[in-house]
């Protein structure tokens, strides 16, 4: 599944995500918006979520280095976060393991 989160033009909020990711996980606005433009970054497509429409996740970090798993989707070229929260324990070792290999290239 190939993601063009470089031709999106922005993020598109919805007020009840911003909140539940806040009070779920106390993820800001800011820091997911962080994270899209962080180094490095890793995303792909979550085919598993992608029943009405085309679903990603990215594994990044915030300016303070907090590392982030963000689900997220693409409408009218806008990026839209879906969820955001720590990445887990496997996810850390996926993120670091990946970032690892692309630095042997």
């Amino acid at each position: 599944m190939t993601i063009k989160i470089s031709n999106c033009e922005g993020f598109e909020w919805d007020e009840g995500n911003i909140e539940k990711n806040w009070l779920k996980h106390h993820v800001s606005k800011n820091e997911c918006e962080e994270v899209f433009f962080n180094h490095p970054l890793l995303a792909t497509g979550d085919p598993k979520h992608s029943k009405s429409e085309k679903r990603y996740y990215i594994l990044g970090q915030t300016d303070s280095g907090r590392l982030l798993f963000i689900a997220f989707t693409i409408r009218n070229g806008k990026i839209r976060v879906i969820s955001a929260r720590d990445m887990s324990r496997k996810e850390k070792r996926k993120y670091y393991e990946e970032i690892e290999d692309h630095s042997k290239i």
